[in-house]
């Protein structure tokens, strides 16, 4: 089986190609946990010039297109053609198009390559507006089958009919991580970190994060358990100064919660390894990265009961989940958690079994079978 991952999102004109298989990791990850399954990969990349980089048994095809104006804009046959040529040159036998709101660019492809199977990754894309769905039908219809973290995911278009009753819907982790657990003591001494339970957030202080709730729940999950502290590592923080204050004023607060701003990824695993419990009050995720490597590390995660977050915790099999915005079911998470977690051990098993590369790449491979074979023009 030969798949083309395309990526319609242009690589920055100034940034070099080796360099974006570097600082673009899903490119990499996904491609190579499609690999990982059995597939022979090819990524299709738009860019402002043409060059072949292969890393790892993969070829990173890198295709001038004109990629002026946005995606719903721009002309589809300067920007579509290029990347359809070089489709009709490698052969594959599905493309796999990275973003659900690259529809019409798929459709122009599809376009050019009718005999060619589609199916479409989502990356936390919403569906259009209304006025924009008779157009988007259109476009969607040119595809075999979609893909999200968790078929709840897809409800949105289904709901809208944007759909149609053709495409197959699969439920697929986004991605995987190369993270690994490690001795916890040897992490804590290098990190600094401490507490018992010590509790790792890993987010954007922002709102849909609900960092907020987050600080409530430590607060009331204080009194059964004083020795808890929560480490905050987060980039974005528009949410930053409101916690600061509500921080300095609840003494179950203050000296319990530590606000360590950005941590370079490799240092995230570290932070991980040390921690005894991971939390996130999120209202809405397409995967959940931080969670995803919360497992891999072996670190259990007490998070909301959203769809992702099922998924990826085997509907709370592994984990504990508690409703968005409710900080009293915090607390009891929390302290349920920390009387009685499972091993590291257990919990990398849960992800070794379900969420690994191999583990994905086995589910990617079916997915690839079933839109191949479903497809009436991919057969002679």
């Amino acid at each position: 089986m030969h798949v083309a991952q395309i990526n319609f999102l242009p690589v920055p004109k100034d940034l070099a190609h080796a360099a974006v298989l570097e600082q673009w990791h899903s490119l990499v990850d996904i491609a190579e946990v499609a690999a990982h399954g059995g597939s022979r990969v090819s990524v299709v990349q738009a860019a402002a010039r043409d060059e072949l980089v292969t890393r790892n048994g993969i070829d990173y095809h890198f295709v001038a297109v004109d990629a002026a104006g946005t995606p719903a804009r721009r002309r589809r046959r300067s920007f579509a053609g290029p990347l359809a040529g070089r489709l009709a040159e490698i052969r594959p036998d599905v493309m796999h198009a990275h973003g659900l709101g690259f529809a019409g660019d798929a459709f122009a492809v599809s376009r050019c390559l009718p005999r060619l199977p589609i199916l479409v990754q989502d990356h936390a894309d919403r569906p259009p507006r209304w006025w924009r769905r008779p157009q988007w039908r259109r476009w969607y219809a040119a595809v075999a089958g979609v893909a999200f973290t968790a078929s709840d995911l897809a409800q949105p278009f289904i709901r809208d009919g944007l759909f149609g009753p053709h495409p197959r819907v699969f439920a697929i982790p986004e991605s995987s991580t190369r993270f690994t657990p490690g001795d916890r003591e040897c992490a804590r001494a290098g990190t600094g970190l401490h507490g018992d339970p010590c509790v790792l957030w890993v987010g954007h202080l922002s709102r849909h994060k609900d960092p907020l709730s987050v600080l409530e729940g430590v607060a009331q999950a204080s009194s059964r358990l004083p020795r808890l502290q929560l480490w905050c590592a987060f980039g974005d923080a528009p949410l930053l100064e409101t916690m600061q204050v509500r921080i300095e004023r609840d003494a179950r607060l203050a000296g319990r919660v530590h606000l360590l701003g950005k941590i370079a990824h490799p240092h995230v695993q570290s932070m991980m390894r040390a921690a005894d419990l991971f939390v996130s009050g999120s209202h809405a995720e397409s995967c959940g990265y931080a969670v995803l490597e919360a497992l891999a590390c072996g670190l259990l995660p007490v998070v909301t009961d959203i769809p992702s977050f099922r998924a990826l915790t085997g509907n709370g099999r592994v984990g504990h989940l508690w409703p968005c915005g409710d900080a009293a079911r915090l607390a009891a998470a929390l302290v349920e958690a920390a009387a009685g977690p499972p091993s590291a051990a257990q919990v990398r098993a849960h992800f070794e079994a379900t969420l690994s590369f191999a583990a994905v790449g086995r589910q990617w491979a079916a997915a690839y079978a079933q839109v191949r074979d479903a497809h009436p023009r991919s057969r002679p």
